[in-house]
């Protein structure tokens, strides 16, 4: 289905140094990003624009756009963001998420990475002092700092600071004009490297999923598309709010199935157990 033709990666972040090693010898298509294309239109994690949608409608448009503008019909493409994890409370987590569009073949898949591993931090800065604290504790050099004058501000923007001299100097201009500095990760993958790691962890994420096939129509993308709780108590055998099941879906001709256990555990311990642990 896929092998030969060209897929366009839609991005000017330099996530195909990633992304195109695994889907090259995965699928056999040729990986191309093309010139002049300006992803940032969707949303940039600076603040100067805004992403007006849910990350999963900006993929999806920002794949679709690039498509149409470069007349291909296959296509990739990534949208990520950062905060505090969904369930794990105080903890930073970098939520991924890859698109692959087909219009051929009338094919979409979606996956998502959700990791813990994440360098996305920011702070105020007072001195010296301070900012190379603050450069320590986010893997600086490798890793990319902005600055600016106060969060959310887009006046006085510095991003891509990748040397120490770099970084002090623009401290002191932003300081002495403003009196004020925030230091912030750049979150851009090309300026961190971690960021660049989570995004190939799901790119293999997203060829295991093109690779599965539905059982029944031999459509690719046959995925987990809804998980059910009640996994029993080793205790009381109550259900508890742990995965009991995966049910996965096909989107062409609807076949489903249910994978008990997912999680290679058929019971829970009493700790996540409501009645026992209420």
């Amino acid at each position: 289905m896929f092998e030969g033709r060209r897929l366009l990666i839609a991005t000017k972040h330099q996530k195909e140094q990633v992304i195109t090693p695994i889907l090259e010898e995965g699928l056999g298509v040729q990986c191309f990003v093309p010139e002049n294309y300006d992803s940032d239109i969707f949303g940039t994690f600076s603040g100067e624009i805004e992403r007006k949608d849910t990350v999963l409608a900006t993929v999806r448009a920002k794949c679709l756009a690039a498509m149409e503008q470069f007349d291909c019909n296959l296509g990739i493409a990534s949208e990520g963001s950062f905060g505090s994890h969904p369930s794990i409370f105080f903890a930073q987590a970098d939520d991924e998420f890859l698109i692959f569009i087909d219009k051929k073949n009338d094919l979409e898949i979606v996956v998502r990475e959700l990791s813990l591993d994440t360098n996305f931090y920011g702070e105020n800065i007072l001195n010296t002092e301070m900012l190379l604290d603050f450069a320590n504790k986010v893997q600086f050099p490798s890793h990319a700092i902005l600055l600016r004058i106060k969060p959310d501000d887009v006046i006085g923007l510095v991003k891509g600071i990748t040397t120490k001299s770099h970084l002090e100097d623009s401290f002191q201009l932003l300081m002495s004009a403003h009196g004020s500095v925030y230091a912030e990760t750049d979150m851009r993958a090309m300026y961190n490297p971690t960021r660049m790691g989570v995004i190939k962890i799901a790119a293999q994420k997203l060829l295991d999923a093109i690779k599965s096939e539905c059982p029944s129509c031999k459509t690719p993308g046959f995925c987990v598309t809804d998980a059910k709780q009640g996994l029993p108590c080793s205790w009381c055998a109550a259900p508890t709010r742990s995965t009991l099941s995966f049910i996965y879906s096909c989107k062409k001709c609807s076949f489903s199935s249910e994978k008990m256990y997912p999680r290679q555990k058929t019971t829970e311990d009493p700790g996540f157990c409501d009645s026992c642990n209420p």
